[in-house]
């Protein structure tokens, strides 16, 4: 092969996995990497979504005062992983390098993050969890620190913008949408910080600080720009190149032009899932489903996965999602993940026969999937609907819907009243009628919340029962934070998606990173993490639960490529 360009090691990918696999690769030796792009930012679906890293034990817990350890890790998530769907040492491998690898960056980048002490595993009654400190969040960050002042850094979502100008943190947004005690105080700091900074405000709308996914992949950016390590942007894989049967490198599209690129070392695919592409949507994942309904990168299509394929690698979990419910607010880009609003007591989740599903409390994955499971026993899910009261809707924010309280329903955008986002009307029946629901089961149904709420117990589903349960409950409700009564008029009801934040199978890897072929033999040169590989934690045990293993992979793939040892 005639090389255009050559280097030590090639990335596919520029997220959280492939910018922690560049950072490992140079600090452990390999100092010629390069980072291709297919779009026209950096940053994927990493960027857009909430940040969190989910490493049990990690130093920043330890150092919190955090009280846990890997023996009970490993009981958890044996205990919610299905058994067999995952290796033992692949898990093995995550706990005991997934604290290594956040200490390696924080000792040698910009990568610095915050322990979050009170947002509890996803399971908090199976044995060995914790209500705490096994996720991290970014530390927030000033964007114009990057080259071109931040503009090649893909947006954070929406959702988490204050007035659509101010990005949060994960804990701040729990500190506003419970309305904890300093709220206002807080809003107004960092709301009158950004309208203060002049030299910001009269150049760009957002504010120039970077949070949750997008600080990040901020962080870990600007170290790879002090390294001078490059990202070639608009750069597309469109094929994996074998030299004497092992992957040497890839063929790009950069700007319109066919390229060769070698990587000595090898390559690393950390491209993402296949979210985007409806064909592969509707050939693995259960239906319904759209790419619609999707946060991921727009640029994932799984074409490094199927290329990998085409060379004789492995697939796993091609069924799973990150799976979440999502709001589509017309006139976004993209859907925003309902995940507190349903949550807020006074409110309720039916299908179209006015029935619910299961706990809308729960965590935002195993909802999605208890949804499928019941669609298997003839229950129809294709039409979800989140109805609350005017109690619930003066008290609580339901995406861009601020509280009745800021923004009464004659000042809502005409736009948001659709069949597809918001519907409201002045009595439970009307709803029905206007929505196309069954009217004497969804006023059973709320019937019955309205005497769940007063005993505090729900006996269809148990929701409020579980700590993860209570996190998004309001601690000034009782007896039960989780269910308040639904009887004030008008009432509401938002359309709901089974939605997703990227595709979750994939390549089927080793402890190193390695890509597999089918009769288990790794092929020669070629490492995957991330969406675009098997999911490691396929239950999405914690938050952070995607970042933690595809960072901690790319980091054991480093140590591979480079013979590296810590």
């Amino acid at each position: 092969m005639n090389w255009d360009h050559s280097v030590d090691v090639v990335i596919i990918g520029s997220g959280n996995a492939a910018l922690t696999s560049a950072l490992c690769n140079y600090e452990m030796g390999s100092r010629d990497v390069l980072i291709v792009e297919k779009t026209s930012q950096y940053g994927g679906t990493s960027a857009i979504g909430g940040g969190g890293v989910w490493i049990p034990c990690n130093h920043y817990a330890m150092e919190a005062g955090a009280e846990d350890n890997l023996d009970d890790a490993l009981t958890y998530l044996e205990n919610t992983i299905p058994e067999g769907a995952v290796p033992v040492e692949m898990l093995q491998a995550l706990l005991e390098n997934g604290p290594r690898m956040l200490k390696f960056l924080a000792d040698k980048t910009r990568a610095k993050y915050i322990s979050l002490g009170e947002y509890p595993d996803y399971y908090s009654d199976q044995p060995g969890a914790r209500l705490g400190h096994r996720s991290v969040e970014p530390e927030p960050l000033d964007i114009t620190e990057l080259s071109q002042g931040g503009e090649l850094l893909r947006s954070g979502h929406q959702m988490m913008l204050m007035m659509g100008m101010v990005p949060i943190t994960q804990q701040e947004a729990h500190v506003f949408t419970v309305q904890s005690r300093g709220w206002v105080k807080l809003a107004m700091k960092l709301v009158f910080g950004h309208l203060l900074d002049l030299s910001r405000r009269f150049k760009r709308l957002r504010s120039r600080r970077s949070t949750c996914g997008q600080a990040g992949v901020a962080r870990l950016a600007l170290s790879v720009e002090e390294r001078d390590i490059p990202i070639w942007l608009n750069t597309e894989m469109t094929e994996l190149v074998m030299e004497d049967g092992r992957v040497a490198g890839i063929k790009v599209k950069k700007d319109g032009r066919e390229m060769t690129i070698q990587g000595r070392k090898g390559v690393v695919l950390a491209s993402g899932g296949f979210e985007r592409n409806q064909a592969m949507r509707e050939q693995y994942l259960p239906s319904p489903t759209s790419a619609e309904w999707s946060s991921g990168n727009a640029g994932n299509t799984g074409l490094p996965i199927e290329q990998a394929v085409a060379h004789g690698a492995a697939l796993q979990g091609m069924d799973g999602a990150w799976w979440c419910t999502m709001i589509k607010v017309p006139g976004e880009d993209l859907p925003r993940l309902c995940i507190m609003e349903k949550s807020f007591p006074g409110s309720v989740v039916v299908n179209r026969l006015g029935k619910r599903v299961a706990n809308e409390s729960m965590n935002y994955q195993k909802y999605v999937q208890e949804c499928f499971r019941a669609q298997q026993q003839g229950i129809p899910v294709e039409e979800l609907w989140h109805v609350f009261d005017a109690r619930f809707r003066a008290n609580y924010l339901v995406g861009p819907l601020m509280t009745s309280k800021m923004m009464p329903d004659r000042f809502l955008p005409k736009r948001f009243f659709s069949d597809s986002y918001l519907t409201m009307a002045d009595s439970v029946e009307e709803l029905a009628d206007k929505v196309g629901l069954d009217k004497a089961s969804l006023t059973e149904t709320i019937d019955n919340m309205n005497e769940y709420a007063r005993t505090g117990e729900d006996k269809e589903f148990q929701r409020g029962s579980f700590a993860y349960d209570r996190y998004y409950g309001d601690p000034t409700v009782e007896p039960n934070n989780c269910l308040a009564p639904m009887d004030k008029a008008p009432y509401y009801a938002v359309r709901l998606y089974l939605g997703d934040f990227g595709t979750s199978g994939g390549l089927a890897t080793n402890t190193n990173g390695q890509v597999l072929k089918e009769d288990g033999d790794v092929i020669e040169g070629l490492y995957a993490t991330g969406n675009c590989s098997a999911p490691v934690l396929p239950s999405y045990p914690g938050p952070g639960a995607t970042l933690g293993p595809a960072m901690t992979f790319a980091y054991q793939a480093a140590k591979h490529i480079n013979a590296y040892s810590d």
